[in-house]
């Protein structure tokens, strides 16, 4: 798996190389940690490889912290940031809190500060991440169908979670119906009537909800992923996710993890 980048910004040579010695040290092999010297050198960087976690100085010539952190943000770039700096005026933190920074380290900054506040970014980082894999794997007509089941009839809602927590396994139209006792038949019109999707549509999209949900936030063989939704054969999951997502699910997660970093 690619290791994401932590970028450490500073006009002092002996500054940045303090810090980048002292992230080394702390790193696990997660992170690659980077050094810069300047505004446009963070910007070179940027147009290269995704920044996850910047650590910049406020004062440097040329271009200043605030100023850098104003253009990554017009580029549409938005790592977690952490301001550093020798000056405690006011006005600097209140301008770098505008302007999302996480943190205020001022200098001289003692390991354990500074490990601590790239802790508490990495934290940030990962809900981050979360919160963009949700919006990634979402499907609409499964949010839709999920906001009416506080309005559906007991039954069906029984239905939903039984549905939910056996994802993984084979079952049928009659074993639900079974599980909610209600002839399948009268089941089958009422959970389209409450859901606005038939029952094998809901029962796919959601195991397609699911396997994007891993294609993207994990390592597994495809094969496997197709296990864990349901699926005896790849090769007819396979199937199924192209025909709902437009590609199958290694290009998916290619494409999906081209674009994070």
């Amino acid at each position: 798996m690619l290791s994401k980048n932590i970028l450490i910004v500073d006009d002092e040579p002996r500054t940045r190389q303090g810090l980048q010695r002292t992230l080394d040290s702390w790193n696990n092999g997660e992170y690659t940690i980077l050094i810069a010297d300047s505004g446009e050198d963070v910007l070179r960087i940027a147009a290269e490889r995704k920044i996850h976690i910047l650590l910049s100085d406020i004062r440097m010539p040329e271009m200043t912290g605030l100023q850098l952190l104003k253009k990554l943000k017009e580029n549409g770039m938005a790592p977690v940031v952490i301001v550093i700096s020798a000056y405690s005026e006011f006005e600097y933190a209140q301008q770098a809190l505008k302007l999302g920074v996480v943190n205020y380290l001022l200098k001289p900054i003692g390991k354990k500060k500074l490990i601590e506040a790239v802790e508490d970014a990495v934290k940030i980082m990962e809900k981050q991440e979360r919160a963009g894999l949700i919006e990634k794997v979402v499907d609409k007509k499964i949010v839709d169908a999920s906001t009416k089941m506080d309005s559906t009839k007991d039954t069906i809602r029984k239905a939903m979670i039984y549905i939910e927590r056996n994802l993984k396994e084979e079952f049928t139209l009659k074993d639900v119906a079974a599980h909610v006792h209600l002839n399948p038949s009268y089941f089958s019109v009422l959970f389209k009537e409450q859901v606005d999707l038939n029952f094998s549509e809901y029962v796919t999209r959601r195991r397609i909800q699911r396997a994007k949900e891993l294609v993207l936030s994990t390592t597994l063989p495809i094969n496997e992923i197709a296990e864990e939704v349901g699926y005896k054969t790849a090769k007819y999951f396979i199937k199924i996710f192209k025909e709902i997502e437009g590609m199958t699910p290694s290009a998916y997660r290619k494409t999906e993890n081209e674009r994070a970093f």
